[in-house]
């Protein structure tokens, strides 16, 4: 460092510089590299672990039917329907113009007897055209013989949590002994609760089934493949290994199906955070209730592919749970119901390693401490660290979508991009700092709407085009990484330089809106 400085005429603050990096700088970064590696490490062995879970039940060919009884309900030819559980589809929405017929003509498809199911539109929307429209659209299906609700309320409190919340106060939903959720770019297919309503009905230490989600949009580009990448990793490998181990995992919001009494015993939904779908499976799974996840049932759903949008979720999908966690840390320490072994899977592997160190360690080391130990050569971060561990790490999550992996690059520096957003939500979450921290922001479907029809020209791109926005603290990283690069090109000899010119090019990308789908403002 002292080089550059005394290259560029400042012998003084070179000077300045060798002062205080024996006695204050490198006992800081050699503390940092220690602390990273340590997360490094638990992070490591809580993906191999679950790896492992994994190739077991591969292995001894683990089926739910196995573990819990499943068995088609059939109609009694003396109480005919009535054998059927009463059933509830809630599907919340919000200005969803370019979605909302899809979602309501997918619940409006499911098979199951006409009498025994109700789907319920929970319209927050404060587009008066949109509000009009899908009004209309659920007249039209009632006018079909469905028997569908259009709920509104007067304001948005609590948003998606507090539209569920209001919707479960209705006097019809008494008769209902399970409720499925649908966000408004999800369609079930029709067998959904053929498939999903046998495991409740025929378990009663059930109380949530949840299927997988299935991208309509993953081949959009190259940002939607590397969610798709992350989300298969996340169900195909967490959700399974939950399932299977300690019968608890994360709702996802939606493309599930809840036991009424196990919802309202746990005290229904709460607005406390931006995750209200994991606060309400924590606080369920803490009453000694039991989940099941299954693989092979998929709902088709929409990625978003605007990166404005997908920033959007990803702050609320950390800045949420890591909120969550602070709040309920104490409760489940307390709690009496579960084992021990669960409040530890729960305290230590679901939140603080998968919600709090997977996010801190790849922005913090991988982003900060490693580049800045170029310009201080006598702290050295061992190859185990800096390679192996983030080479295996990245290899294990490629499993969950084999025909991206020639992607792998590319959704490691995506990742490592992402992970600015991720921790910068973390850190609001932990220490509720700025108004962020309750903040929802509905993630933007583009749906149909903007894609281009059969046999119509896709409209011309121009050649040169910014991005939406332009993010200043991608820029800002990336500009950090570049003169960490360069430093090392030129004085360094851990060969750091490859990567940190590739990750600062992506940084640069991102920051100037180079990436996702572009929309046309209307």
């Amino acid at each position: 460092m002292e080089r550059i400085f005394s290259g560029i005429g400042y012998g003084q603050v070179g000077m300045m510089w060798e002062q205080v990096r024996a006695p204050f700088i490198v006992p800081f970064m050699k503390l940092m590299v220690i602390m990273c590696l340590a997360m490094s490490v638990m992070l490591f062995v809580e993906r191999v672990c679950m790896g492992i879970v994994i190739v077991v039940v591969k292995l001894m060919n683990y089926k739910l039917e196995k573990r819990y009884k499943w068995e088609a309900i059939k109609e009694d030819l003396e109480t005919g329907n009535s054998v059927y559980p009463m059933v509830l589809v809630q599907i919340p929405m919000y200005n969803e113009k370019e979605v909302y017929q899809l979602s309501i003509g997918a619940a409006c498809g499911l098979s199951w007897p006409s009498d025994r199911i109700t789907i319920q539109v929970l319209d927050d929307s404060t587009d008066p055209i949109i509000k009009d429209l899908v009004e209309l659209e659920c007249r039209r299906w009632a006018g079909k013989g469905i028997n569908i609700k259009y709920e509104i309320r007067g304001n948005r409190n609590g948003y998606k949590a507090g539209a569920l919340k209001q919707g479960m106060k209705h006097p019809y939903v008494n008769q209902c002994e399970f409720v499925a959720i649908f966000d408004a770019d999800f369609q079930p297919d029709p067998d959904f609760l053929w498939r999903t309503i046998p495991f409740l009905a025929h378990n009663p230490e059930l109380a949530l089934v949840q299927a997988r989600w299935k991208f309509v949009n993953s081949d959009e580009c190259l940002m939607t493949r590397m969610q798709e990448m992350s989300l298969d990793y996340h169900f195909i490998v967490e959700q399974e290994a939950g399932s299977a181990t300690h019968a608890f995992f994360g709702f996802n919001g939606t493309a599930g199906v809840w036991r009424i009494s196990a919802l309202n015993e746990a005290g229904g939904w709460k607005d406390r955070t931006t995750v209200e779908d994991m606060d309400l499976a924590v606080r369920v799974s803490l009453k000694g209730w039991k989940f099941v996840y299954v693989g092979d049932l998929k709902v088709k759903n929409e990625l978003p592919s605007t990166f404005k949008a997908y920033r959007y979720q990803q702050h609320r999908w950390s800045c949420g749970p890591a909120n969550l966690f602070k709040k309920m840390i104490i409760e489940i320490a307390r709690n009496k119901k579960v084992t021990f072994w669960k409040k530890f899977y729960v305290i230590y592997s679901f939140f603080f390693v998968r919600k709090i160190v997977a996010h801190l360690v790849t922005f913090i080391f991988y982003c900060v401490v490693l580049p800045a130990t170029v310009f201080v050569p006598e702290v050295q971060v061992p190859k185990w660290g800096a390679v192996y561990i983030p080479s295996i790490v990245s290899l294990l999550n490629a499993v969950g979508t084999p025909r991206s992996f020639h992607l792998l690059v590319f959704w490691i520096l995506f990742e490592n991009v992402m992970s600015l957003h991720r921790t910068k939500g973390t850190f609001i979450g932990v220490f509720e700092a700025g108004t962020t921290v309750n903040e929802w922001v509905v993630t933007k479907k583009l749906g149909e709407g903007l894609k281009p029809k059969p046999g119509s020209k896709a409209p011309k791109k121009p050649r040169i085009q910014i991005g939406e926005s332009v993010y200043m603290l991608e820029i800002f990283v990336g500009v950090y990484l570049f003169i960490c690069g360069c430093y090392d090109f030129s004085y360094g000899n851990n060969h750091y330089f490859i990567y940190l010119f590739l990750q600062s090019m992506a940084f640069f990308v991102v920051g100037f809106g180079y990436i996702g789908v572009f929309v046309p403002n209307s």
